[in-house]
C-alpha cells in the first residue's frame, strides 16, 4: 500500500461530494493521483483519478481528462470502464472508473519471471481489448506492466487501465509532461521517440512488456538518450524463449513498423493459428522415417502422380476374378467414409457423437452472489443440459455453449461446487479451464465450518484451486473500536459514535470518530487499523488535525464546559470580517472576544497557541494587566466586544498586540478563552512563552484553578499561502 502524506489532496476517510468515501491512495503520477474509494450509496468500490491542482487550470490537461472520459464508449471486459468527470466545489477535477482488484504486471515483474503459457493468455486478452480500442481510433500509447492488472490474479482476466491523461492534444504526438517525451522508454516503440504513433506502437509495447515479464526484468536500453535511441533500432533479444512465444515477440516487436504484426487482429490470428496447430509457427524439421506399423494412404491424385505409367499387365482369368473384389470393397468403404463425414458436418450424428461447439480458450466461467444484486453466471458450459442446470441455480445467466481443454467431469464438478453455496451472504467462483477459485462470506459460524469441511480436500473432481469461506463477525463490539481508537489519542480524547446494534456495529453501520489529532499521519494509521478491525463497514473520521504544539497544551487543559463566549476574526488591513478564520501571508489578523449580556462578572484569560509552538497571552499580559470583566464592561450593558489582537494602526497608537502573517508560521493556531471566577495562574504569565512552558503552568496550577474555571471556548485561526 502507498502511504498517504499530509499534502495529499484526499485522506483515508474523506467523503468526496457526499458520495465516495476515500479508502486509500493507489498511486501517484506526474499529473494525477489515483485513490480507491467506496460509494456510500451502492457500496461498490471505484477508482478515482484526481488531476493535480497545478494542472486544473491548464486547458490542455482538462481536454485530455475529457478525452480519457470518452473512452467509456469502449465496451470490453479487457478495458477498464470509465464513468465521467466531476469537479469538487473547490475546483479539483476527478474521473471515476472501475476499481480492478488484483496485481498489476509491474508487481508480477518484481516477483520474477512468468510462465510463457500465462503470458500468451494475457497477450490474447489484452489484444482483444486493444482491438476494441483501435476500432474507435483510440491508441493507448503508454502500454507498460503497470497499466495491465490481472483481476483476481487471473491471466485470463487481464484489464488495460490508464489510457492516459498525460497525452498531447495533437493527433500522433508523444506523451507529454511539459514538452518532453515522458513515456516509458523500455516499452515504447522506436517510432514513438520521434513522435510517430499509431496502433502498431501498442502492438510493440505489448510484446515488449510480455518479454520483460517472461524474463522478470525490464530491458536495459542504455545510460543516456543517445544509447536509448540507438538500441531502440535493434531487435529485442529473444534468445532462450520457447516457441511459439519467441516468434510472437519477434513479430510484434520488429523495429520496423511495416514488418511488424500490423494490428491487434493480426496478433489474435497468430495466436489462433498456434492454438489450432502448435507446430504451425515452428520451422519444419527433417522428416523421420515412418514407423513400420504406420500405414500412409495417399489421396487419389497423389497416388496417380506417383504410379509408374508402364503398360498394364493383362490379367489372367484367375487374376481378373480376384482383382475386382478389393476394388469394390474400397469403393464401399470410401462411400461410407464420405457419408459419415457429411453426416458429421451436417449434425446428423450429434445424437451419437454430441454436438460440436466453438472452442473457448481459455474455458472460463464466473458464478457469483455479490453483496447487492442477483446471483449470476457468465461464461461457458460444455452442454445444453449443464447450461440449463446452472441457470436453475442462479437468477441471471449469460452462458455460451463451448468446447475447451477441460476435464470430462468439469460441468458436474462446477454444479457440485455451486449447489451448497446458496446460504452464503456473498460468494464467487471463478474457473479458467480446470483452475478454479472459490471464496465466500458468512456470519454463520456453523455454515462456514461445514463448507470449509466439505472442501477440505479441495474442489470436486478435475477442478484444481483454492477455497476460502470466511466467517465474518456480524457485530463489532463498540468496546473494541474504542479500545483501538484510544491508542491513537495524541491530541486529547477521541469519541466514537454508538452502533445500531446493542453494544456494537452491524455490517451496514458507519463507524464515526470525532476529536482532534496531532497530524495527518496519525489519522491515516488510525484509519488503516480500523479497516483491519471492522472490515468493509464504512468509516468516517471527522477529526480536526492540529499540530504537536497545540496538542501538548490540549492534553494539559482543564476539564470545563463551553460557554457562550464567541471569538470573531476580521482582516485589519482590509477592515473586513473574516468568519473563516483563514488568513494569508501579508494579512493582519484582528481578534475580538464577544461576551453575551449574561456574563457580567469574573475574569477573562485569552491566549493564542501559535502554530510555531509559542503561546501569546493576549489578556492579561504585562502591558495590559486588567482582565476583570466588570472593569472591561465599565458602564456597558448588553453584549460586549473586547479586542485582544489589534490592527497595525491601532497597535501603533495604543501599544496593543498586533500580528502580520509571514510564511514562517503557516498552519493552525488556536485562540483559547477561559472565563474564571478568580484570576488564574497565581499571577501574570509573560507575554509569550513556549507551548511546553504553558502546559507545565497549567499542570502546576490545575488543582487550584480547576475549581475557578467557569467555561472554556476556543476557535481555530489558520494561516496559509495565497
Amino acid at each position: 500500500m502507498i502511504t498517504s502524506q499530509p499534502g495529499d489532496l484526499f485522506q483515508p476517510g474523506d467523503l468526496l461530494n457526499n458520495t465516495y468515501r476515500i479508502e486509500m491512495l493507489l498511486g501517484r503520477g506526474g499529473t494525477s493521483n489515483v485513490y480507491k474509494a467506496r460509494s456510500e450509496i451502492s457500496g461498490n468500490l471505484v477508482a478515482i483519478k484526481v488531476l493535480k491542482q497545478e494542472f486544473s487550470g491548464n486547458e490542455d490537461f482538462t481536454v485530455l481528462m475529457a478525452r480519457e472520459e470518452n473512452i467509456r464508449e469502449i465496451r470490453h471486459d479487457a478495458v477498464v470502464r470509465y464513468s465521467e468527470n466531476h469537479r469538487t466545489p473547490d475546483g479539483h477535477i476527478y474521473l471515476l472508473m472501475d476499481y480492478i482488484d488484483g496485481p498489476g504486471l509491474d508487481k508480477k515483474l518484481k516477483q520474477g519471471p512468468m510462465d510463457a503459457a500465462d503470458l500468451l493468455i494475457i497477450c490474447r486478452r489484452v489484444a482483444e481489448g486493444l482491438k476494441a480500442a483501435h476500432a474507435r481510433n483510440i491508441v493507448h500509447r503508454d502500454l507498460s506492466p503497470d497499466n495491465i492488472i490481472l483481476r483476481d490474479g487471473n491471466p485470463a482476466q487481464a484489464v488495460i487501465i490508464d489510457f492516459g491523461i498525460a497525452k498531447d492534444t495533437n493527433p500522433g504526438a508523444q506523451t507529454i509532461v511539459g514538452n518532453e517525451f515522458a513515456g516509458k522508454y523500455s516499452y515504447a516503440a522506436p517510432e514513438q521517440l520521434s513522435g510517430n504513433t499509431d496502433a502498431r506502437a501498442d502492438i510493440y509495447s505489448l510484446g515488449a512488456l510480455l518479454l520483460a515479464n517472461f524474463r522478470g526484468a525490464a530491458p536495459s536500453l542504455g545510460a543516456n538518450p543517445m544509447e536509448v535511441v540507438e538500441n531502440k533500432q535493434k531487435p529485442l533479444n529473444t534468445e532462450g524463449l520457447p516457441t511459439p512465444f519467441k516468434q510472437l515477440i519477434e513479430r510484434m516487436c520488429d523495429p520496423d513498423p511495416d514488418r511488424r504484426l500490423g494490428s491487434a487482429a493480426d496478433v489474435l490470428t497468430f495466436l489462433d493459428r498456434v492454438e489450432n496447430d502448435p507446430n504451425a509457427a515452428i520451422e519444419p524439421e527433417a522428416a523421420s522415417p515412418a514407423d513400420e506399423a504406420t500405414i500412409i494412404v495417399p489421396n487419389a491424385a497423389a497416388a496417380a502422380k506417383k504410379t509408374p505409367q508402364s503398360p498394364p499387365k493383362k490379367p489372367s482369368k484367375a487374376e481378373g476374378g480376384r482383382s475386382k473384389a478389393p476394388i469394390l470393397v474400397l469403393v464401399v468403404i470410401l462411400a461410407f467414409v464420405g457419408a459419415g463425414a457429411g453426416a458429421f458436418f451436417s449434425g446428423l450424428l450429434d445424437p451419437l457423437l454430441g454436438p460440436s461447439y466453438p472452442v473457448a480458450q481459455p474455458f472460463t466461467l464466473i458464478v457469483e452472489k455479490p453483496k447487492t444484486g442477483p446471483t449470476r453466471a457468465v461464461g461457458n458450459m460444455p452442454s445444453e443440459d449443464s447450461r440449463t442446470a446452472l441457470a436453475d441455480l442462479v437468477e441471471q445467466a449469460d452462458i455460451s455453449l463451448s468446447s475447451g481443454a477441460i476435464s470430462d467431469s468439469w460441468a458436474e464438478d462446477v454444479l457440485a461446487t455451486v449447489r451448497p453455496l446458496s446460504d452464503l451472504q456473498q460468494w464467487r467462483l471463478t474457473v479458467s479451464d480446470n483452475q478454479a477459485k472459490l471464496s465466500g462470506i458468512t456470519s454463520d459460524p456453523d455454515l462456514a465450518a461445514a463448507l470449509n469441511a466439505k472442501f477440505a480436500d479441495g474442489l470436486p473432481g478435475g477442478l484444481d484451486g483454492a477455497v476460502q469461506i470466511t466467517y465474518r463477525l456480524p457485530v463489532v463490539a463498540i468496546s473494541q473500536v474504542r479500545g483501538l481508537v484510544g491508542g491513537f489519542e495524541d491530541c486529547g480524547p477521541l469519541n466514537v459514535s454508538p452502533g445500531s446494534v446493542g453494544g456494537g456495529f452491524g455490517p451496514e453501520d458507519t463507524i464515526t470518530v470525532t476529536g482532534r489529532l496531532a497530524g495527518s499521519e496519525t489519522r491515516v494509521r488510525m484509519f488503516d487499523a480500523l479497516r483491519g478491525l471492522v472490515g468493509n463497514r464504512k468509516i468516517a473520521l471527522k477529526v480536526e488535525i492540529l499540530n504537536p504544539s497545540l496538542c501538548i497544551v490540549e492534553a494539559a487543559l482543564p476539564k470545563a464546559p463551553t460557554g457562550k463566549i464567541d471569538v470573531v476574526f476580521s482582516t485589519g488591513n482590509e477592515s473586513t470580517a473574516n468568519p473563516s478564520g483563514r488568513f494569508f501571508v501579508g494579512e493582519n489578523p484582528v481578534i475580538d472576544v464577544k461576551l453575551p449580556a449574561s456574563i457580567t462578572s469574573g475574569f477573562l484569560t485569552v491566549s493564542i497557541l501559535d502554530v510555531s509552538g509559542n503561546v501569546f497571552h493576549l489578556l492579561p499580559n504585562l502591558s495590559r494587566q486588567q482582565n476583570s470583566i466588570a472593569e472591561l464592561r465599565g458602564d456597558t450593558t448588553g453584549p460586549l466586544s473586547v479586542r485582544v489582537a489589534y490592527t497595525l494602526a491601532e497597535s501603533a497608537l495604543n501599544g496593543g498586540l498586533a500580528f502580520r502573517v509571514d510564511d514562517s508560521t503557516l498552519g493552525k493556531s488556536r485562540v483559547l478563552v477561559l472565563h474564571s471566577s478568580e484570576p488564574l495562574f497565581a499571577g501574570l504569565r509573560p507575554t509569550s512563552e513556549s507551548a511546553v512552558g504553558f502546559a507545565e503552568a497549567l499542570k502546576e496550577n490545575s488543582a487550584r484553578d480547576a475549581g475557578l474555571i467557569l467555561s472554556m471556548d476556543s476557535k481555530i485561526l489558520e494561516t496559509a499561502l495565497p
